[in-house]
């Protein structure tokens, strides 16, 4: 698996992300572009429109001209690398496709003036393929335009990056420090058989289990952690411990240790929740009293799953410097570009 794709997906529906416009989806809706699953297909299934597809495809063009969708990102961020998957499309893909971003604030409805940038040049694309595309473009991101050449069927456009959340919205409020839509991140896990630790970090409630973490049964008498990289520096005043749909292979407990990796030492970790047990299908909520922290560590005993991992607090003074640096920096070159 290429590198990249082990980030988030800025541009998936359950992170936020929307199909805003298209030139045309005749056969089959734009919308499918960002769904969250791996595209299906089941021949033969006709509809009015002929063959299902469960992905975007546009009728044939005759007089010229290419097709375009227009994706509004979940979250702003650093584009690291774009894949452009044309699963179940054999004959009727298209042959060449690129990728343009642009930054705007706010939420405008018309990009017609945006400063677009090529992230993904005209590249050639083979049927039922999942294309890997690396973008080195150092510089914040909100909106993709996705371009094929001439027509046809794409079934799914990940666009895999870092998040960069906007301080402006943070700033003076209690945020949850390890939100991914607020930049943070599973920098470490024992073990991630079943699902990504990432999924914890998700915003909203898990509608079933695959939707959090789940680890293997575990064997050995050990047990399975996970180190979160908090949004910034800050104070955790409570933490929110979701086993919902987990009700046969939920962890019997949890303990959470937090550090702050400016200054200690890689195993100075200090402990902020202790081992407390757990209960299936449960939303726990421990009120805290925490340092100035920009890891966490969650160990949960033996094994099992999680649907959700909250830590709600105070940015820092630093923790907002360092929000308000990177922003500052990447929006700047943007504009300088």
């Amino acid at each position: 698996m290429t590198e990249f794709t082990s980030l988030p997906d800025l541009a998936v529906r359950t992170l936020g992300g929307s199909v805003v416009a298209a030139s045309d989806e005749s056969f089959a809706e734009k919308e499918n572009l960002i769904n969250p699953w791996a595209p299906a297909f089941s021949p033969e299934t006709f509809g009015p429109k002929g063959q299902v597809y469960d992905g975007w495809e546009t009728a044939r063009r005759r007089g010229g001209g290419h097709d375009w969708a227009l994706i509004r990102l979940g979250m702003p961020g650093v584009v690291r690398g774009v894949v452009i998957d044309t699963a179940w499309f054999t004959g009727n893909y298209p042959p060449r496709a690129s990728v343009e971003a642009c930054a705007v604030d706010g939420y405008p409805a018309d990009l017609s003036g945006a400063d677009w940038v090529e992230i993904v040049p005209e590249s050639p694309l083979k049927g039922n393929t999942a294309h890997r595309f690396p973008v080195r473009a150092e510089r914040l991101f909100t909106h993709v335009r996705l371009n094929m050449f001439p027509d046809g069927g794409i079934a799914r456009l990940r666009v895999h990056g870092d998040v960069v959340p906007d301080p402006r919205v943070l700033a003076g409020l209690t945020v949850d420090l390890a939100a991914l839509e607020n930049g943070a991140r599973v920098v470490e896990c024992s073990d991630e058989f079943y699902s990504s630790p990432d999924n914890m970090l998700f915003p909203g409630l898990a509608r079933n289990q695959a939707e959090g973490w789940e680890t293997a049964r575990r064997r050995d008498g050990g047990h399975d952690w996970a180190v979160i990289r908090l949004a910034a520096p800050g104070v955790i005043r409570l933490a929110e411990i979701d086993t919902a749909n987990l009700k046969f292979n939920a962890p019997a407990a949890a303990e959470l240790q937090g550090l702050d990796a400016r200054t200690a030492a890689r195993g100075a970790w200090r402990p902020l929740l202790p081992r407390t047990g757990l209960l299936p299908d449960t939303r726990h909520r421990f009120r805290l009293t925490s340092p100035e922290v920009t890891h966490v560590r969650l160990d949960i005993h033996p094994d099992g799953g999680l649907a959700r991992l909250r830590l709600l607090g105070d940015l820092t003074p630093d923790g907002m410097r360092e929000l308000s640096a990177r922003w500052d920096a990447l929006t700047q070159h943007s504009a300088e570009h």
